[in-house]
């Protein structure tokens, strides 16, 4: 078995067609894939997708064994990033991560801690879709993400803030008047969710509504905030989002916060244990430096594979 099944494999799953993943993904020709993919079938010895005029879709034993397969990606990835920066040890590079938005309120803390260092280090910046950002961790691109803590990826998380939840919507809606929105206010309302890329948030959205026995019509599903806005703005529905958000509010919507027991989110500081650079254990052990107390948690070890 070589590595180019796995990435096979993987492309074909995700895209769930041949065709699309051997144009859009993998630039080859369809045969050959499909010959690829046998290969691999015929070498684990069972079928890993159902073929029909629809398209392929995995079989039980493929949904087992793309788990492993992501996995064994993810630290062939990693294992190559550390040998790349171990050829170039004359400069170091740090690597920072923030879900969109947030970098306006963490990244001059997250660069406080590193000052003594920065003179002799290149420090990369990027924002990211959380679990664009967690695939990114677990790969070695980036040294340390703030992010949510996205299941299935074999990380550590440690919570730099607990961010309460808020109502979205415009200026001039109804609710508008009230300075704090209960539960039943939001019954009847159209609701922008969030979508599959935002699947943390969306859970926690969805079992505080499910808790609270109130019933909302999706009206659209994003994963932008800015998006997630827009929308408001020009649907006059309304959302529920961390509150982070008021920071890049535009004039045309407003925030009201929820009753208590009001819902929050987890903002975390993922990172992978094996990363052995010394700037990343210089970030942690001053981990303390950034994260409230009220915030802080021991660290917790995802280990699932990214599904």
């Amino acid at each position: 078995m070589e590595l180019r099944h796995l990435r096979y494999f993987v492309a074909v799953a995700e895209t769930g067609s041949l065709t699309v993943a051997a144009t859009t993904r993998l630039r080859t020709a369809q045969p050959s894939l499909s010959r690829q993919i046998r290969d691999l079938e015929d070498e684990v010895g069972v079928s890993l997708f159902a073929r029909s005029a629809r398209g392929v879709a995995l079989t039980d034993a493929g949904r087992a064994f793309i788990d492993h397969a992501r996995l064994a990606l993810h630290q062939v990835d990693a294992a190559v990033e550390a040998a790349r920066r171990a050829a170039q040890p004359s400069r170091e590079r740090f690597a920072l991560g923030f879900l969109t938005g947030q970098e306006l309120t963490w990244l001059p803390k997250a660069m406080r801690l590193l000052h003594s260092e920065l003179s002799s280090v290149d420090v990369g910046i990027s924002s990211n879709y959380s679990p664009d950002l967690a695939e990114a961790v677990a790969r070695g691109r980036l040294d340390v993400a703030f992010m949510r803590a996205e299941p299935g990826f074999d990380l550590t998380y440690r919570v730099v803030e607990r961010e309460a939840l808020v109502v979205l919507m415009p200026s001039d809606h109804h609710l508008a008047a009230k300075n704090t929105i209960r539960p039943r206010d939001l019954a009847g309302e159209s609701l922008i969710a969030m979508s599959g890329k935002a699947k943390v948030l969306r859970a926690t959205i969805d079992a505080y509504l499910a808790a609270s026995g109130v019933s909302m019509e999706v009206a659209q599903q994003v994963d932008n905030p800015a998006m997630v806005m827009s929308l408001v703005a020009s649907t006059r529905a309304v959302s529920l989002i961390p509150a982070y958000v008021e920071n890049l509010m535009p004039w045309s919507v407003v925030s009201r916060k929820l009753a208590a027991p009001t819902p929050t989110i987890d903002l975390v500081v993922g990172y992978s244990a094996s990363n052995k650079s010394p700037l990343l254990q210089a970030f942690l052990r001053r981990f303390d430096e950034l994260a409230p107390a009220s915030a802080r948690t021991p660290p917790c070890e995802n280990a699932r594979p990214s599904t």
